[in-house]
This record gives structure tokens, C-alpha cells and sequence, in this order.
């Protein structure tokens, strides 16, 4: 099935849909493709032609597509739009070719738009090319700024990235939220901005990877990747999670056990009994805490799902659901909110009908709620009452509209309605006294 038709590539172009099944490729049936069929089949030289067959819901007959091929744009802001009429928000999925070119029409566009502050969400951003750190960096950081260094012991191994003139947003104010998927170009992003004042860190304790590696390709077709140098924040911190011994297990044991151990609230508590070595200071004299990843000004709770919540979305169940959903709406769905998007995020509403047939489906798959009938093997089954959905209706309303939003229209949609239920998001957006704070900070400084 077709999740999303990429915007702007050649699917899109004619016509193509999400929801769409392809039966035929090249007049050769596509029923049980594997993931190799499909790289073999539809992919193809630039400019060649490849004909397809797809079923669509509520279309009786078969319809037919010549799709020429041609290069895919493949975006790395997942989503931009505004939060409220001050607020705007950023999701940078990774740091790739032409992510500082994303970034700049995002600002600009939300500038357009009447934004006054910004927040910048790097959560499970793993990374990706320093280069585009030190971009994004550069569009809040007045010129000369130290962004990232890097050093090693081996001569040109040590360098250092500094901001130009002219960045997009040098005086608003700024939240970054990370958590503990946030890697590497994303830990330089926002190491950067705490150590100058520039940005609130809010999220969780950031994963800590800052090695400088270079690859060296050995005769048998097998390849050796040598440190050479290290990435460190402006005051001096070091970003890399040191190893103990070289022992990776005990490496990602105990970056878990610190962050279920971090609590939620500032970070000063933290501070105050950390040893002197780990103690680093801001351009303003802030005390920030080294010790590997980007430790957050403020911590939110982790994430406490509930027994059933963890249930349905480790089963997917949410996704499956909404994917059938639409199969049996298409028509209604397509009249009222194909071309309504702002609309569908402001006015559709996850109805009592709607909540049954979810839960129908889940019963179906396993997850019982309430006195439902099952045909599931009873081993495999798991129960709940009613009472425990209560609590958790509104969240599962939430998601099941967010993935609806995903599957009409593009994954650009699906956050603009999931944030109310981003409680990370919620905490931060009850900051922003601090985060002016610091932006009015930074403006004195510099």
C-alpha cells in the first residue's frame, strides 16, 4: 500500500495517493512483493517509465499509472507550522544535504507568518553532517561565536566552527527540545546554544555521541573506522559519552539508569552536587554540567504510558486501524477534508462511532477492552476494563486523529494535531518566561 505520496516527486505528479494499493507492475503482479521486489521493480534509471496498477478504495475499477522516474526529494524538517499566533515550531528529523536550506525558508516562512518565538525540536534526531550543525547553529549565533571544536592528537586534527554574520534568528526567543535519541549533530546544535545563552534546552538528557572518525577501506572489501578527534561544546565540554573500559554494555547501561534517575524540574538540584570537573559555565556564568550528552536546563518526566496505551501502540494498532478506517470512508473522507487541511486540524472530531470501531479492531487484534467479544486464542489475548480507557481517551483520541492527518495528507500534518498530547511540548511551551529571559540576556551580551 502506498503510505504517502512524497510532495513535489513524480508519484505525486500523477496521482498517486496514499491509501492506494498496487497490484501490477509492469503488467507483472505485485501481491506479496518483498522489500528487495520493490527496490528491484519500481526503482529505476532517471527518466525511464514504469506502469502500475492500483486498487483504491471506493474506485470500482483498477486504475492505471505511468510514473516517470525522477529523483525523489526526501525533506528533513518534518513539520513547520505555527504553535499559536506567537509561537512557531521546527522538526528536524536529521542534519543532511541541504538542511540549512530547509531551515532558512522554514524561519523565513514563519516569520511571514508573525512569529515572535521559536521552538526548535531535535527529539530523535541522531545527527547526521556536522557541517549542517554548524549551519543551523549559525542562523542564531552572532559572528565569531564558537559553534563546535574538534580535537585529537594528530596534527590538523583540531579545528574550530564559528558563526557568521547575518543568521535569521539572533535575538528571538528560543526553546530546544531534545531527549535521549538526540545525537550527535543535534547535541551540537544545542551545546552550542546553551553555552551562549542563546536557546532553553528542555527534554531529557541527550545520548552523547561527539567522535570524529575516518574510514579506511582495506583490501578484502571490509573497512576500519579510526577516532581521530573529538567534538566539544563552546565552554569546553566534551560531548562524548565516555566508555568505562571500553565496556559497551555498561556504556548504555549507565546512560539508561541516568536517565530514569533524572527527575523533572531544573536542573540546578543536579548542579549543586556534581563535582567541580563536570561543573562548566555559560558565556553568562551559568553553571551547566558535563559528564557526556547535553544535560537539559529542564527535565521533563519521562514518558509513563499506561499498560493499555503501551499496548495498542506496540501493536500498531492505532496505524492499522486508521488505514482500514479510511478504506471503508474514502468518499466521505475525500468530500469534506482531501483538499480542507486546515480544517481537518482544527474541526475533525474523533467521534463515539469512530472510538467503537477502534475498539472493535482491537479486540480483533488481541487488545480487549471493556466486555467485547474476541476470537483470538485466549494466551494471546489481553484484557482491560473500561475504566481503564478513561483516563487514557483523550491521549488515544489524539493519536488516532494524528494518524489520520498523516495518512490524508503527509506527515507534516501529524504533528500539528499530536501536540496535544506532546506533554515534553507542554511543559516547554510553560517556560517561556525563561527562555525570554535568556534571549534578553544574550541581546545585552552581544
Amino acid at each position: 500500500a502506498v503510505l504517502n505520496a512524497l510532495p513535489g516527486g513524480p508519484s505525486e505528479e500523477v496521482g498517486l495517493k496514499s491509501g492506494d494499493r498496487i497490484t501490477e507492475v509492469d503488467d507483472s503482479s505485485s501481491i506479496g512483493y518483498s522489500n528487495a521486489d520493490v527496490q528491484k521493480n519500481l526503482k529505476g534509471p532517471r527518466g525511464s517509465v514504469v506502469t502500475i496498477t492500483v486498487r483504491r478504495p471506493g474506485v470500482p475499477n483498477m486504475m492505471h499509472f505511468s510514473i516517470k522516474r525522477d529523483r525523489i526529494p526526501v525533506w528533513t524538517i518534518e513539520a513547520s507550522f505555527m504553535l499559536d499566533k506567537d509561537t512557531g515550531m521546527i522538526r528536524l528529523e536529521r542534519f543532511a544535504n541541504g538542511t540549512d536550506v530547509e531551515f532558512r525558508r522554514s524561519l523565513r516562512e514563519l516569520k511571514a507568518q508573525g512569529m515572535r518565538r521559536l521552538v526548535l525540536d531535535l527529539r530523535g534526531n541522531g545527527g547526521g553532517y556536522m557541517e549542517m550543525a554548524v549551519r543551523v547553529s549559525d542562523e542564531f549565533l552572532s559572528e565569531g561565536q564558537m559553534i563546535v571544536s574538534q580535537r585529537g592528537r594528530a596534527a590538523g586534527s583540531r579545528d574550530a566552527f564559528r558563526a557568521t554574520s547575518g543568521g535569521l534568528w539572533e535575538s528571538g526567543p528560543v526553546i530546544v527540545l531534545v531527549d535521549g535519541r538526540s545525537a550527535s549533530a543535534s547535541e551540537i546544535v544545542a551545546g552550542a546554544l546553551q553555552d551562549h545563552d542563546r536557546a532553553l534546552i528542555v527534554g531529557r538528557r541527550t545520548f552523547g555521541k561527539g567522535l570524529v572518525q575516518r574510514q579506511w577501506q582495506l583490501t578484502d572489501g571490509s573497512a576500519l573506522r579510526v577516532t581521530v578527534a573529538r567534538y566539544f561544546t563552546p565552554s569546553g565540554r566534551l560531548i562524548q559519552t565516555e566508555y568505562e573500559d571500553g565496556d559497551r554494555v555498561d556504556y548504555f547501561a549507565s546512560k539508561s539508569l541516568l536517565r530514569t534517575e533524572d527527575g523533572a524540574g531544573s536542573t540546578a538540584d543536579i548542579l549543586q552536587g556534581a563535582p567541580d570537573s563536570l561543573r562548566y559555565q555559560t558565556d553568562s556564568g551559568r553553571l551547566v554540567l558535563a559528564g557526556g550528552g547535553i544535560i537539559p536546563d529542564y527535565i521533563v518526566a519521562a514518558d509513563s504510558l499506561s499498560e493499555l496505551m503501551q499496548n495498542i501502540l506496540r501493536r500498531n494498532l492505532e496505524t492499522e486501524f486508521v488505514r482500514s478506517w479510511i478504506d471503508t470512508h474514502t468518499n466521505e473522507v475525500n468530500d469534506r477534508w482531501r483538499a480542507n487541511r486546515s480544517g481537518f486540524i482544527d474541526d475533525f472530531v474523533v467521534g463515539e462511532d469512530m472510538m467503537s470501531s477502534f475498539l472493535n479492531f482491537a479486540a480483533e487484534q488481541g487488545v480487549v477492552i471493556g466486555a467485547r467479544e474476541t476470537n483470538e486464542e485466549e494466551t494471546s489475548v489481553v484484557r482491560f476494563t473500561s475504566e481503564d480507557l478513561t483516563s487514557d481517551s483523550v491521549l488515544l483520541k489524539t493519536i488516532l486523529k494524528a494518524r489520520l492527518a498523516y495518512r490524508l495528507f503527509d506527515r507534516s500534518a501529524f504533528y500539528p494535531v499530536y501536540q496535544a498530547a506532546d506533554y515534553a511540548l507542554n511543559d516547554a511551551i510553560d517556560l517561556w518566561v525563561y527562555a525570554e529571559e535568556l534571549a534578553l540576556l544574550y541581546a545585552d551580551v552581544n
